[in-house]
């Protein structure tokens, strides 16, 4: 049989090399440019003898007041300059909730409380079923107990006793870590988008620890979940207004009265996708912990569409027309969050892209402005300034649609994925057990440069830049203790039930 022709690699390797010779020409102009010149003034001072460099020396004259006023100049500004830079805001380290496995819901036990809530709803009960199949949800995800009662028993008592239980656990974990004090805490916010008791949580929080009673506390609600980096923004802008504080964030979602029972498609979805989860994070502009803190916030930039129409409905809580309340998500929630990524994205280029990547992008605006509108847009590659990615675990197609749009290879998007597989669709929390799965690998070095991106409700997409502070070391504590062993694994596309 005649063998297939090979394919052509020199063309692709040559191309290559092209591009990596461009990138390392325009991200190192300046020190391309002065090395000649230093060069230069080496050859002529070596050229010199000591006697000539003497006369020159002496030829120059300097006057005091001259010498004088210039050196106060130069403290002035720098004084100025110091006093008026933004502090630098230090993730200290986090802790993030892991459910006991009385909690766990296999796929058999979903469907057949399923089809026993919804016995009079066939329908309903396949459509979980399809849904559920090609969700890229494992074994392991976990329900709060109330949810586990047939029917559901959502109460006010076990919704309270569920964020006890997920908050709690995850801010003693925080404690055992750092060995913060409670009475340390300065800052403490908490984000929680559809159970908004009164007390607050946060004032919950502020209860069970006993904490100051100048403490400065939020409670964020509604805001999807993407809250955990908004929480994370307020924190850093509290921070650079109350210097050596302490600031303590809780991302979390409580599921137990936001069980929807009724029939309508589009807002079956959540039953499927959201599993229970928090997250616990220290905050701090302390220059004491600059040596001990894991990351340091570099960049944070928030997009909110809430003034389109769409965008505003596309995630949007309501009644069906039983009167049951449940989370509608529309059916054009992708198209959304692409074009309120690509706002995100507009914005944080130009802060984190090497200035190669910058060049090409201008040049292919300018192109399809004045020449050709139908040429294609060039898309920056956010490889070459991040070494991690946390996308948000929504759910496999807000995965599958981000890693094309950037083009990310499977490994960039590992810890989304194997986070959606191990724990669901946390809400706000998600990004930590992201960033603990990278962790848990041993794959964060220090310098590592990490990109967090969410999106929620409203519609907004939100994203910040971290750079890791030290070289991270494995530990046998955290979410992924007894199963990073397993991962990664091979989610199928359709898992049959």
């Amino acid at each position: 049989m005649p063998q297939a022709p090979l394919p052509e690699f020199s063309s692709s390797v040559k191309l290559k090399y092209v591009k990596l010779g461009y990138q390392y020409l325009v991200n190192h102009f300046l020190s391309l440019l002065l090395i000649p010149i230093m060069a230069v003034i080496a050859v002529e001072l070596l050229r010199m003898g000591p006697e000539e460099i003497l006369n020159v020396w002496n030829s120059l004259h300097f006057d005091l007041v001259q010498v004088l006023c210039s050196s106060f100049f130069v403290i002035f500004i720098s004084t100025v300059y110091f006093m008026s830079k933004p502090r630098t805001v230090y993730l200290v380290d986090y802790s993030c909730y892991k459910p006991p496995v009385t909690c766990r819901v296999p796929f058999a036990t979903f469907m057949e409380h399923s089809r026993l809530i919804l016995k009079d709803k066939p329908k309903s009960v396949e459509f979980q079923m399809r849904i559920l199949e090609r969700s890229g949800l494992g074994e392991e995800t976990c329900l709060p107990p109330a949810i586990h009662y047939i029917p559901p028993t959502p109460t006010m008592e076990e919704a309270r006793s569920e964020a006890q239980m997920v908050i709690f656990t995850a801010m003693d974990d925080l404690f055992k870590k750092t060995g913060l004090m409670p009475k340390d805490i300065d800052i403490l916010i908490v984000n929680c988008s559809l159970f908004s008791p009164t007390p607050s949580l946060s004032a919950m929080v502020i209860n069970k620890y006993k904490l100051r009673s100048n403490i400065k506390s939020f409670n964020l609600s509604g805001m999807g979940c993407s809250a955990g980096l908004i929480s994370v923004d307020l924190a850093r802008d509290l921070l650079q207004v109350h210097p050596n504080s302490n600031a303590i964030i809780v991302s979390t979602e409580i599921i137990t009265p936001n069980y929807y029972k009724g029939n309508e498609r589009a807002m079956l979805l959540p039953n499927c996708l959201f599993r229970m989860g928090s997250a616990a994070i220290l905050m701090s502009n302390r220059r004491s912990d600059r040596w001990r803190a894991k990351y340091k916030l570099c960049h944070l930039v928030r997009t909110h569409r809430g003034a389109d129409d769409k965008s505003y409905y596309c995630v949007y809580e309501q009644e069906d027309k039983e009167g049951n309340i449940g989370i509608n998500l529309s059916k054009d929630l992708m198209a959304i969050a692409g074009e309120a990524l690509k706002a995100n994205i507009t914005t944080i280029g130009p802060l984190v892209l090497p200035a190669s990547e910058q060049l090409l992008f201008l040049t292919s605006l300018i192109g399809r402005k004045i020449f050709n509108p139908k040429w294609k847009p060039y898309i920056p590659d956010f490889k070459l300034a991040f070494e991690h990615f946390c996308i948000h675990a929504g759910g496999r197609a807000v995965i599958d649609e981000l890693q094309k749009n950037l083009q990310l290879s499977g490994e960039h998007v590992e810890a989304s994925r194997m986070t959606l597989h191990r724990f669901g669709n946390t809400s706000s929390s998600s990004l930590w057990y992201e960033l603990s799965y990278i962790e848990a690998k041993g794959r964060m070095r220090r310098g590592d440069r990490v990109w967090q991106i969410a999106f929620g409700s409203g519609f907004k997409c939100n994203s910040a830049v971290w750079k890791c502070n030290r070289t991270i070391k494995t530990t046998n504590d955290g979410p992924w203790s007894d199963c990073i062993d397993r991962y990664p694994v091979f989610i199928p596309e359709v898992v049959k039930l």
